[in-house]
Order: structure tokens, then C-alpha cells, then sequence
């Protein structure tokens, strides 16, 4: 990796750009490298065949060395780009540099992750307080790059689920002055509102990329948003509650518990 430097946002160099938006970075980015690679190795080969004098059929690339099969003969790719600045003679119609460029133009289809999200909620009926206890997801995101950012991801979009469903609210009073402006009033979740979470992964390839990734970013908040609410609704079904609207502030789940108890005294 520390022979590597990656730019990002220099449109002196990028040829097209237009943003991450839903989970697509590895698949059309990581596509978009697979298939530079491809051509750099493919102008390697010729030019390796050429320096150590075989055939271009003969050479293969491997552990980030041009090798003659069957031989001991190898030449470094870093050795050979040095080779190149230095001037070596080539004969005509040999590339003279290992640079390319490359415009991904993305999937060939869709990259959908899927997966199974587990919420337990305890409630507290006499305030209306919900604290999730247990969160345990299974995802099938394809091919993993890196375990560390996907789990990352995942508990991100799980802590916003958490926050979209029990505490985010704008709120506006009588004359339509908005009153929750600011992080002072706003409710965002913390890390007390949230408990460890329990991930695994069931790895499914996808087939619409060569490096059979999936998107990640959106799973979730996609899981945790209906996991919850089904458990909130869960919880809250002795009482005969079969729904309640985002998000489940303990104020509404208060009044939701003492309406439901009125109408079973009336």
C-alpha cells in the first residue's frame, strides 16, 4: 500500500467523476481499477518480453513481477517502470510507459446486498422509554475489500436507523417557528443509545462485477429502521398497539400505552 497515493477530486488528472451515491464506490471504482491493472499488465508483458528477449506469450505476471514461465527470469514491475523512465530502446510500436486511463462505465447490473436484522427492545410502560438491549445482523455484501470499513459502515447506518426511529424530530409550535434548529434540541443518538451490535457475514459474490462486490452504505439503515419498529410494535402489542409512527418518542409511546388503557376501561 505504500507504493500507492490515491487523488482524489483533481480534475487536472481524473478523466470523469460524479460522486459515490448509493454504495457504488467499489463496484464502479474497484471495477475501474481491475481493469486499468489489466492494461497495465498487458503493456508489461510486452515490453518485459522485449528486455528479456522471450516471447510475449511466455510472460506472466505474478506477486507484482513479469516472469518468463518456467524460469527463474523475472523483472519487478517498479524495476521495469524505472527501466522506461530511463529511456530504454523499444522498437516501434512497444508502449513507452506503463501509464493508462480508464473510464469504469460501472456494473453490468444490479448489486443489491440483502441480509437478516435482529432488534430486541425493552419499553418501560410507565414513561414510555425504549432502550434497544440486542442488535444481531447477518449480511451478504459480496466480496469483503476491507472487514474494518464495512462493520464501520454498518454500525453507522444501524446507530442512524436507531436515531430516525426512536428520537429524530423537527418540531414546529403554533405559529410554525421551528424549535429543534440546532444539535441543542435536535435528538441525536449516542453511544449510550445503542448496544453492541452482533455482525456476521454470509459472502455471496456478485456476478455483475469482477471483483463480486456488493453496496454496503445504505444495509443499515435499511435493516435497523424496520427491525426496530417491529419490535417496538412487538413489545407493545399486549396492550393492543399494532402501530405507531417515527420516531417512537417516549412521549408518544407513553400516550400511545395510556390511550390503549382508556379504551380497554371504557
Amino acid at each position: 500500500m505504500e507504493d500507492i497515493d490515491i487523488v482524489h477530486g483533481d480534475t487536472g488528472k481524473i478523466l470523469f467523476g460524479m460522486g459515490t451515491y448509493g454504495s457504488r464506490s467499489i463496484a464502479v471504482g474497484g471495477t475501474a481499477i481491475v481493469k486499468a491493472v489489466d492494461k497495465i499488465v498487458a503493456k508489461g508483458k510486452k515490453i518485459a518480453a522485449h528486455l528479456m528477449e522471450a516471447a510475449e506469450a511466455d510472460i506472466e505476471f505474478r506477486d507484482g513481477r513479469f516472469v518468463i514461465a518456467g524460469t527463474d527470469r523475472a523483472i519487478g514491475i517498479m524495476q521495469l517502470a524505472e527501466k522506461l523512465r530511463s529511456g530504454v530502446n523499444l522498437p516501434e510500436g512497444a508502449p513507452t510507459s506503463l501509464d493508462v486511463r480508464h473510464v469504469s462505465e460501472g456494473p453490468g447490473g444490479s448489486t443489491f446486498p440483502n441480509g437478516c436484522h435482529v432488534c430486541e427492545v425493552e419499553i418501560d410502560p410507565e414513561t414510555g422509554v425504549i432502550e434497544v438491549v440486542r442488535y444481531s445482523c447477518v449480511n451478504d455484501f459480496g466480496t469483503i475489500i476491507n472487514p474494518m470499513i464495512v462493520e464501520g459502515q454498518l454500525h453507522g447506518g444501524v446507530v442512524q436507523g436507531i436515531g430516525q426511529a426512536l428520537m429524530e424530530m423537527t418540531v414546529y409550535d403554533a405559529d410554525g417557528q421551528f424549535l429543534t434548529g440546532s444539535y441543542m434540541d435536535y435528538a441525536l443518538p449516542r453511544a449510550i443509545d445503542a448496544p453492541s451490535f452482533s455482525v456476521e457475514n454470509h459472502v455471496v459474490p456478485a456476478t455483475t462485477n469482477p471483483l463480486g462486490v456488493k453496496g454496503c452504505g445504505e444495509a443499515g439503515c435499511a435493516g435497523s429502521l424496520t427491525s426496530i419498529m417491529n419490535a417496538v410494535v412487538d413489545a407493545l402489542s399486549e396492550y393492543g398497539i399494532r402501530h405507531i409512527d417515527m420516531p417512537a418518542t417516549p412521549h408518544r409511546v407513553w400516550q400511545a400505552i395510556r390511550a390503549a388503557n382508556g379504551a380497554r376501561a371504557g
